[in-house]
């Protein structure tokens, strides 16, 4: 499996990203196993494959993944969010487009 975004430099970078999801699936009540934190984390390495994200926003896609499959999400709302993370062109943008999720905008 080549991935083009390296961390060698953080060698632990990919445990500690699946253990923050494992953590993160308790925390919510739904804790997953080793399968599906290891599915989350290779969907969002699929997802940022043309960028080279720093580690938090790596994390921070992984964790959307994980918070969308935790709450069934609909599959419609995953197919966007994942057609948009594909169409950033920079990291900046991935974090826009985090940002945008989860802000509550009051009327």
């Amino acid at each position: 499996m080549n991935n083009p975004m390296s961390y060698e430099h953080e060698p632990d970078f990919h445990l500690s990203i699946q253990e923050s999801l494992k953590q993160l699936s308790v925390q919510l009540g739904s804790p997953l196993d080793e399968t599906s934190v290891m599915q989350i984390y290779q969907n969002a390495s699929d997802l940022l494959s043309h960028l080279s994200p720093s580690p938090l926003t790596f994390a921070r896609v992984a964790g959307t993944l994980l918070v969308y499959q935790v709450q069934d999400t609909e599959p419609e709302e995953i197919k966007w969010f994942n057609t948009q993370v594909k169409q950033c062109l920079d990291e900046e943008e991935v974090e826009e487009l985090i940002e945008s999720i989860y802000r509550t905008d009051t009327l």
